[in-house]
């Protein structure tokens, strides 16, 4: 074959190419048309974290995932007009999950910091929660403040907000992370560590099962803004489409209700 013959040829292969790849690129659906084709929204969480999020048996003895933040996926779910699919993950895995597109949305009562927005994107703020300190019962004397733990074991949940917290308040503290929180509340009453950071309403629920733990006086607001849900980036109808959600959620009063029927929930299978 000539030489001048074959540059033609290439060429006419690459513009071929690249016409594919423009037609690819321009005919690609977005995220949320893929979720509504598809009739199913695949959600994200952590389910070890009552009231958010955690296992119960019913009625006929099966394992469900309940709490106020699948109740609000469900909302989600329904606006979209779509069948919900739970998935049951590691908290820190939940970032790359959505990133990926193996999750469509993160809601595990995850704070919008600046290193997952590095990542993933975010809604508008739909819970905001104090953090404490969670101490055995007889040590509530010995341990009030953050300031009381200085060089002490102190645990958190790998992945969480409150990681940081702990790290930045405890002086020279031991920090101790686990990816489930039910297996730091029993590395606390087991004495693996001293303290456990944890948001209240959560730290709440745990004393109402486990009386022989205390929440500790200083609490610690939380300065990032709150629990929102991740979506991957670059997705601005399925932002707004969830967004959309929240504001009616929030207008229509229904996080209170889903917070206390969570709670009450969590207290029945204890």
């Amino acid at each position: 074959m000539k030489k001048g013959m074959l540059k033609k040829i290439l060429a006419i292969t690459i513009v071929g190419v690249m016409g594919f790849g423009l037609v690819s690129c321009g005919s690609k659906k977005d995220k949320l048309s893929t979720i509504k084709d598809s009739g199913k929204l695949v959600v994200g969480l952590s389910a070890d974290y009552a009231p958010y999020e955690f296992h119960i048996l019913d009625e006929n003895g099966q394992d469900q995932i309940v709490g106020f933040d699948v109740d609000i996926a469900k909302e989600i779910a329904k606006d979209m007009g779509v069948e919900l699919e739970i998935k049951d993950m590691n908290f820190e895995n939940l970032v790359a999950g959505v990133s990926s597109g193996k999750i469509d949305l993160a809601i595990s009562g995850m704070t919008p910091d600046e290193e997952r927005k590095k990542s993933i994107d975010f809604s508008d703020i739909y819970y905001t929660a104090q953090h404490g300190i969670l101490v055995r019962a007889e040590d509530k004397d010995k341990y009030k403040t953050f300031e009381d733990l200085k060089g002490q074991k102190v645990g958190a949940q790998m992945g969480a907000i409150q990681a940081q917290i702990a790290e930045e308040k405890v002086p020279e503290g031991d920090l101790q992370l686990l990816s489930n929180v039910n297996d730091l509340v029993l590395a606390l009453k087991g004495k693996k560590i001293e303290a456990l950071v944890v948001e209240l309403p959560v730290a709440e629920m745990i004393v109402k099962n486990n009386p022989e733990l205390k929440i500790a006086e200083e609490k610690v607001t939380d300065t990032e803004g709150g629990s929102a849900v991740g979506i991957q980036k670059e997705q601005q109808a399925l932002l707004e489409q969830v967004n959309s959600t929240i504001k009616r959620i929030k207008e229509e009063k229904l996080l209170d209700k889903f917070i206390i029927e969570a709670n009450e929930l969590a207290e029945k299978q204890n």
